[in-house]
């Protein structure tokens, strides 16, 4: 014992601390995930099939009554959701006359009837596609064609966003039924004829004998997939296996989260991050989450204190918010301890930390459809995750050199991709294997290819293509640089130029349009701009333009800033070039053409004036 002690103090301790300092933290972690991952995957291989719902249930057994969801004052335990959802099954077996392998939408924002409506589906055997509740209706028309739902279940307070679309609804057969708040019974609408004459169409009793069968029998139907829409081009249905939902929900187990902790959780539903790692993450531990409806930056700390938040979800944003905050004498009086998420700036990080403690921050990379996850487990600030030579022998990923100006990937002699150097920004590529399957986008082949990318290094292989410019140091950590093609992101939400672009050239006094995002001093992403060609005859009309992205754009895709051009720049196969458009910015005195910036409260887009754009850039001027 004396000689390994000398030996660990010895010239080979030294050595592994200079050359590989965070190896035995990289091995301990990774040794944690793989052993989790092989657990998987003797599930899969011996179809003894595991679901989060399967999780939930086991923690029903092993403690019914602690305390899971907290929301708005009201304590549900895990017993509680589990017999509501009970309720919900029998309801959508004998009402709704859903079966094994439906799939049904769901519209809801958040509120445990989420997650009650979420289970009681998959205890029918329904796969659920959780609807971005900010889509217009277009949008939503689009997803039922996508996902092949005949079905739609809404929150009660989001019945409106069905007026004018109800009735091109219903010739498809698709039934609506609109929740209602939780009470002693459940209580469900049928949506008929008009949405003004709302009855209650069925009460249901607490609980039925029949909820027992569904759920020992229900709940493991093989091949039930979450189908989650995401606002890129009109939205796609990425397909997520139990398999996936699962390995999301070990997240916060993975960070060292346990069942005493308590997660917070103000991120939407829909949106994968929230539901797969939030409520997935905290099923698996068997802790307590407190919901809330929607992020307040005023009420975050007083929440943490109130209920004694552990763990917090957050996004980039988010946390910027949070510092915008006026400071107080209670910044650092809280017991949170680790916050898990995703796009979190440097400087941003670094002041969090300085001004609410040191609080552990876990950043998460991944995409929802994507097969490639990357975890900053180290808490390197201004890191999105970490790679070393253990990750690289089971998830094989690459960063190859990227032509911004041409949009596209750099070639060599023989067609192939070329792999940049240590500290070079490249496009990252993730290869597709057994181990890292892409599953694609429901109902559309054509997207679920155009995600790949062929031949990249040999004959033959297949990459998934993130979109993303990332950078690895030499020490193994990753960092995102930026987003390339025909997305960006603005206020935590995915912006698709070409669903912005679309739905810009429905206006009548525009010939052609250029949607790409630009850097906004003192915001996260990029806001939305809009490069215009005005139709011969016409005139730009701010007013009327207000009003079609008003109608027709949620708020964070609509463009904030109007650029008049005469020509559209192009490049050589007659692409749109944004390159040099997004260079440019916003900045009045560096662009000699016409600008307008969105206004709310003139409801109009008016000129960009050098005033203005002071204020924006003082963060004075609300965008």
């Amino acid at each position: 014992m004396l000689w390994k002690l000398t030996f660990l103090d010895g010239p080979f301790y030294v050595l592994q601390k200079l050359c590989f300092p965070y190896f035995w933290r990289d091995l301990l972690f990774l040794q944690k995930v793989v052993r989790y991952g092989a657990k998987l995957e003797v599930f899969k291989l011996t179809s003894s099939v595991r679901t989060v719902l399967d999780r939930f249930l086991q923690q029903v057994q092993r403690i019914p009554d602690k305390p899971f969801v907290i929301y708005d004052g009201n304590v549900h335990t895990y017993r509680d959701i589990d017999r509501r959802s009970n309720r919900l099954a029998n309801v959508f077996l004998e009402k709704a006359n859903l079966r094994k392998g439906d799939c049904v939408a769901l519209l809801m924002n958040n509120e445990p009837d989420f997650l009650c409506v979420w289970f009681g589906l998959a205890k029918v055997g329904c796969s659920v596609a959780f609807l971005n509740t900010n889509i217009k209706s277009k949008s939503l028309l689009h997803c039922f064609n996508s996902c092949g739902a005949k079905t739609l279940i809404v929150g009660s307070d989001l019945v409106e966003e069905l007026d004018g679309i109800l009735n091109s609804l219903l010739p498809d057969n698709i039934q609506v039924w609109a929740m209602r708040s939780w009470t002693k019974h459940t209580e469900v609408h049928s949506l008929l004829d008009k949405l003004e004459s709302l009855e209650l169409f069925f009460r249901w009793p607490l609980i039925q004998s029949k909820a027992c069968y569904l759920l020992f029998c229900k709940c493991s139907v093989p091949n039930i997939t979450l189908c989650g829409y995401f606002p890129t081009g009109l939205p796609k249905a990425a397909v997520i296996t139990h398999l996936q939902s699962l390995k999301a929900a070990a997240g916060f187990w993975a960070f060292g989260a346990t069942e005493d902790d308590v997660m917070y959780v103000t991120l939407p539903l829909y949106h994968s991050a929230a539901s797969l790692i939030g409520v997935g993450g905290t099923i698996e531990l068997g802790a307590t989450l407190v919901l809330k409806k929607k992020f307040s930056a005023s009420q975050f700390w007083n929440d943490c204190r109130k209920h004694d938040v552990t763990i917090f979800q957050y996004i980039g944003e988010l946390c910027r918010y949070l510092c915008n905050q006026t400071k107080t004498e209670l910044d650092k009086f809280h017991k949170v301890r680790m916050g898990v998420g995703n796009g979190l700036h440097q400087d941003v990080w670094q002041e969090f930390q300085s001004r609410f403690g040191k609080i552990k921050m876990c950043e998460v990379y991944g995409s929802t459809e994507g097969n490639l996850c990357f975890m900053n487990h180290i808490g390197k600030i201004g890191s999105v995750g970490r790679s070393n030579f253990f990750y690289r022998l089971l998830f094989k990923y690459d960063l190859v050199k990227y032509d911004i100006v041409k949009d596209e990937p750099v070639k060599d002699q023989y067609g192939f991709c070329r792999r940049v150097d240590k500290g070079e920004m490249g496009l990252l590529l993730s290869k597709v294997s057994a181990i890292s399957p892409f599953f694609g986008y429901a109902g559309s082949k054509e997207l679920t290819e155009k995600k790949l990318m062929r031949n990249v290094f040999v004959k033959g292989d297949a990459y998934f293509n993130t979109g993303d410019l990332m950078a690895e140091d030499h020490e193994g950590f990753i960092f995102f640089r930026d987003r390339v093609g025909d997305t960006f992101r603005w206020k935590g939400e995915n912006v698709a130029t070409t669903e912005v672009t679309e739905i810009l050239g429905l206006v009548d006094f525009i010939q052609e349009v250029n949607v790409y995002g630009v850097q906004v001093p003192g915001h996260e992403g990029r806001g939305g701009m809009a490069s215009i060609i005005v139709r011969p005859g016409f005139i730009f009309d701010g007013k009327k333009l207000f009003e079609h992205v008003v109608r027709d754009l949620p708020g964070y895709a609509r463009p904030l800033f109007i650029r008049l051009q005469e020509v559209m720049e192009t490049t050589s196969t007659f692409k749109q070039q944004k390159f040099h458009l997004v260079q440019s910015g916003f900045n009045p005195s560096k662009v000699s053409d016409p600008l307008y910036v969105l206004d709310y409260k003139q409801k109009s887009y008016i000129p960009l004036t050098d005033t203005i754009y002071q204020s924006i850039s003082a963060g004075e001027h609300k965008l």
